[in-house]
């Protein structure tokens, strides 16, 4: 996948072999000119010249950083009411240990960016001699085959360090991205290419204009025909003085009836500079980021006014259906059938990204206690402080009483 987050080069892929695969079965969703080659801009795409990208940077981190900071307890629904398990295996696993290397921001970050690189995350399974899972190790997707195999099931295959694997879907999980079919989701770069193209040239003629570019640029006129070797001396004393970032608006001195006559258009004028926004602005498209939420704040934005309403928007459209994929496939993948049908479900915590300030924690707070919702000691373990005596008896403020009523009230106090 992708040296810019610490994976080396991709290498080469085996195709399924063996008594338990069928090679004319086999349908491969990684296939190596779907992330590699040339497009329209005239520049090769791929996952690290994406993520060279500030605006595609920024996206992937602001997506894999909020997955990765949440957290995601296990429950187990008792009589309507969810429950945290936390003596369970799958709580170690998903919430505090996926495995011996990884934390589990490291876990779901990683997740998250192969979900947005390549549509897909891959995690072997590795279960104790109980059945129990205690660890999910993960796969880089760019190295995956899946296929079909002659019975129906899902195979998963993969070399990595000189070994090749083969397993079962039941072996590995499996989180498809948008568009998620059998064999795997689709990839924004895969479908992104023409618009990150554009992106990627864009940058590049910006830094070819101030690494190359002559300040001011034009043509330098002389009335008599020149002799080569005055013309290579005037060339390179030109490119000597002038070229380059550092030697922009340096004095030009013209002597021997020579002119300098400009021609060229500077960044602004060739709206390079605009360009370029309208690029961040197309990548935040692909990834339905509020382009405020990675620094670009040309225009006002669509998601609403005020940081809660763009953040609300955000969780919604952009952040609620990973979500929703990652909890699904928890549910179906890594749960047992017992366990399933005890209700138990994963649920990744959403209330610290929509955490208000103090004011707005407090008049929430005392909204849910005045209604009965809330008792004062499961406000206080919100805010991590200790329970207080007689704080877990839920609390209701009466109004609107009857009038024939009000005398018994008063009689009873």
């Amino acid at each position: 996948m992708l040296a810019a987050v610490g994976w080396p080069e991709t290498p080469a892929l085996t195709p399924p072999q063996g008594p338990r695969a069928d090679s004319s079965r086999v349908v491969s969703i990684q296939r190596p000119e779907d992330w590699r080659g040339d497009v329209a801009a005239g520049v090769c795409v791929n996952d690290e010249a994406a993520m060279r990208l500030s605006a595609f940077w920024a996206c992937v981190r602001l997506r894999g950083g909020i997955i990765g900071s949440m957290p995601l307890p296990v429950y187990r629904t008792e009589d309507g009411i969810a429950v945290q398990q936390r003596g369970s295996a799958l709580w170690k696993v998903l919430h505090d240990s996926p495995n011996a290397d990884q934390t589990p921001t490291d876990y779901w970050e990683f997740a998250s960016v192969s979900l947005d690189l390549r549509g897909n995350h891959y995690a072997r399974k590795h279960r104790n001699a109980r059945g129990e899972l205690v660890a999910l190790e993960p796969i880089r997707p760019d190295i995956m085959h899946v296929y079909r195999r002659p019975n129906g099931r899902l195979g998963y295959r993969w070399s990595w360090n000189g070994k090749s694997f083969d397993l079962d879907e039941d072996e590995v999980f499996h989180v498809r991205g948008f568009g998620g079919g059998p064999l795997g989701g689709l990839s924004v770069i895969a479908y992104a290419r023409e618009s990150l193209g554009i992106a990627i040239a864009a940058d590049r003629v910006a830094g070819s204009m101030f690494a190359n570019g002559v300040k001011p640029s034009g043509v330098l006129k002389f009335k008599d025909w020149l002799e080569a070797e005055q013309r290579a001396e005037a060339r390179a004393d030109i490119e000597e003085q002038f070229t380059g970032a550092m030697s922009a608006g340096r004095p030009f001195i013209l002597e021997g009836g020579s002119e300098w006559q400009q021609i060229s258009l500077n960044a602004d004028d060739a709206q390079l500079l605009q360009s370029r926004g309208w690029s961040v602005e197309d990548i935040c498209r692909w990834f339905l980021t509020p382009p405020v939420l990675i620094g670009h704040s040309e225009k006002q934005t669509s998601f609403g006014t005020g940081v809660e309403q763009v953040l609300l928007a955000y969780l919604k459209f952009s952040l609620g259906p990973v979500l929703r994929r990652i909890r699904q496939a928890i549910w179906k993948q890594l749960l047992t059938p017992a366990e399933r049908a005890a209700g138990m479900f994963a649920e990744f915590n959403v209330e610290g990204l929509l955490a208000g300030s103090s004011k707005e924690r407090a008049e929430f707070y005392e909204k849910m206690v005045r209604i009965g919702a809330y008792s004062i000691n499961e406000v206080r373990a919100k805010e991590k402080l200790p329970p207080v005596p007689g704080g877990d008896v839920p609390r209701i403020q009466m109004q609107n009483v009857p009038v024939d009523q009000a005398d018994k009230r008063e009689g009873e106090e």
